[in-house]
């Protein structure tokens, strides 16, 4: 039966892909030509495309009023940066099963990706009676005892209760009140159901209104948010992605079922590349879709070229930091062959016990103190600015608290005065602030310097990397070395002229490939090219996030006592 492209897209589980569909009608049924991020595409009565995916490209937003759409509002279109936080208003309609929940509702690892739902009526189950109108959060979709089932959760008397719930599940569940705020970003990409439109309500406006708002001004109520979706498809001859919005005005079938699939290009990314068993290694593929940014190797990797993938590996890289006072900072990650050379630059160190867990048996730390800290006790040393000092070791020592004897964590250092040395304790609650003295004029490589001091670490380049022809690290007035972390790559080389390889990161480049049935002419990589890799913001914490999921928290600080 035939729809509109936009229905069929709204309704349609990503969880069903590909799907292949056959242009029925429309405003391009004589053919046409269609044009879409530079990307022209000819819609003919009788075409079938293979949609291969779909996101949310921007919203179509109504002024709400009563949970329904205002008689005197104009629709407007919000992009998805568009600035503002927002409460969601919870839908008043239930759903009728968890396997409704679980198609038209995105159910993930994040802390986006948990929605809350409450029964009409009490669920019996085996350890455990839900009862209704209790809150139950849904945390992921996985199969247990050979049923597809809901990992639940609730709370009741402050005890954490864990349950499953089989999508065969029926009963009426509604959306519990969300008192979260969001970007329209994050509520484009976790919490519009399918199938629904999303009513929610202005928190936080984030700028000053002016003429190019399309909401009006001093606006502060609610809003019906209707997505509207960038569809990828692959066309019978083409050798590139297509990009098409759900919005446009096509009847489309869906005709998966009697169409051989296989007639198509396979498009896959390079996570799927990646999945691929070693054994399949080297191999020939065409790009279909090239990564943005003019960055050597990656404006090398533009639409039509072939190249050839010789291994998947894991590498190290190290995570560093551009050191400055305002924001925001540069983030890169260097491989651990980088060949130009760093000296070393101060570090900056808040608190005693900062110091502590800086100092190291190959060299004695020695800063200055930048803020004065008045020690209540006498049996510990109170600090002037300018004070200067060598950290010995931590220890314990007995101070008198309100009359009586208490042992606290205290700092040993050495005061260095004009011609003498002088031992202090300094209390290791000591909220104060110094500064590092370097006396090691020492050019080090990347390696030598993770070899032999703990990170994080301060540096500046002194010999830039000759290797490449633009070294982004030399023009950076300082670094702080944060952690070593592993990252999964692919090497890669141009099958015109093999001449050097390339390190491509599997995680952070979107890109799309289709395998030729091709033979490897060397079977051996050509020289391989590392190359320092600028990362933004949301990378960095993303690349922190997982490298530091195995790692336990450091310990907490020792408090003042009170």
């Amino acid at each position: 039966m035939a729809s509109t492209l936009e229905k069929f897209i709204h309704s349609l589980d990503p969880r069903a892909l590909p799907r292949v569909l056959q242009i029925q009608s429309g405003i391009y049924f004589q053919g046409s030509i269609y044009e879409m991020f530079g990307n022209e595409c000819c819609l003919s009565t009788g075409e079938v495309i293979k949609v291969i995916g779909f996101k949310i490209n921007k919203l179509i937003a109504s002024i709400c009023e009563n949970n329904e759409v205002s008689r005197f509002s104009a629709k407007v279109e919000l992009p998805l940066n568009f600035p503002g936080l927002y409460k969601i208003v919870a839908d008043k309609t239930p759903y009728v099963s968890i396997e409704e929940i679980t198609r038209k509702v995105s159910i993930g690892p994040t802390r986006f990706g948990h929605p809350c739902f409450y029964s009409s009526e009490d669920i019996k189950l085996a350890n455990l009676t839900i009862k209704h109108g209790e809150q139950i959060t849904f945390n992921s979709v996985e199969e247990v005892n050979g049923t597809m089932a809901v990992n639940c959760g609730l709370v009741r008397n402050n005890q954490s209760h864990s349950f499953t719930l089989p999508l065969s599940q029926e009963g009426k569940f509604y959306e519990c009140e969300d008192d979260q705020i969001y970007t329209l970003k994050e509520i484009a990409e976790w919490k519009i159901p399918k199938c629904r439109n999303r009513i929610v309500k202005l928190s936080n406006t984030l700028q000053t209104w002016d003429s190019s708002n399309p909401l009006p001004e001093n606006f502060d109520g609610c809003l019906i948010l209707t997505p509207v979706y960038e569809v990828q498809a692959v066309m019978k001859f083409r050798k590139d992605i297509v990009h098409i919005l759900s919005d446009l005005d096509v009847e489309v079938k869906d005709v998966t079922d009697c169409y051989d699939i296989s007639s198509f290009l396979q498009p896959l990314s390079l996570e799927d590349v990646f999945e691929r068993t070693s054994k399949e290694f080297p191999m020939v593929a065409e790009i279909m879709e090239g990564p943005s940014g003019g960055q050597k190797p990656y404006n090398l990797l533009y639409t039509g070229k072939e190249i050839i993938i010789y291994k998947k590996y894991q590498a190290t890289r190290v995570l560093a930091s551009e050191i400055r006072s305002d924001s925001p900072k540069r983030h890169f990650l260097i491989p651990i062959n980088y060949k130009g050379k760093f000296k070393r630059r101060p570090r900056e160190f808040p608190t005693a016990y900062d110091l502590d867990i800086a100092r190291s048996e190959k060299e004695q730390l020695h800063v200055v103190a930048t803020k004065a800290f008045d020690s209540p006790h006498k049996e510990l040393f109170p600090v002037s600015v300018g004070d200067q000092f060598l950290v010995q070791q931590c220890q314990t020592s007995e101070i008198l608290y309100e009359g009586r004897k208490k042992v606290i964590d205290v700092l040993a250092c050495e005061q260095i005065l004009s011609d003498t040395y002088k031992k202090v304790l300094l209390p290791m609650y000591m909220e104060g602030g110094f500064v590092e003295v370097i006396h090691d004029k020492k050019q080090y490589q990347l390696s030598e310097i993770c070899k032999e001091f703990h990170l994080p670490f301060n540096v500046k380049v002194s010999v830039r990397d000759l290797s490449v022809e633009e070294d982004v690290l030399a023009a950076v007035p300082g670094l702080q070395f944060e952690e070593e972390i592993t990252d999964s790559y692919l090497l890669i080389s141009s099958t015109s002229s093999p001449v050097e390889s390339w390190e491509i990161p599997v995680y952070r480049l979107n890109m799309l490939v289709h395998l030729l049935s091709k033979d490897v002419q060397t079977v051996v990589p050509p020289v391989t090219k590392t190359t320092v890799e600028e990362i933004s913001e949301e990378q960095y914490y993303m690349v922190r996030r997982y490298e530091n999921q195995t790692l336990n928290p450091p310990p907490r600080p020792p408090k003042k006592p009170t």
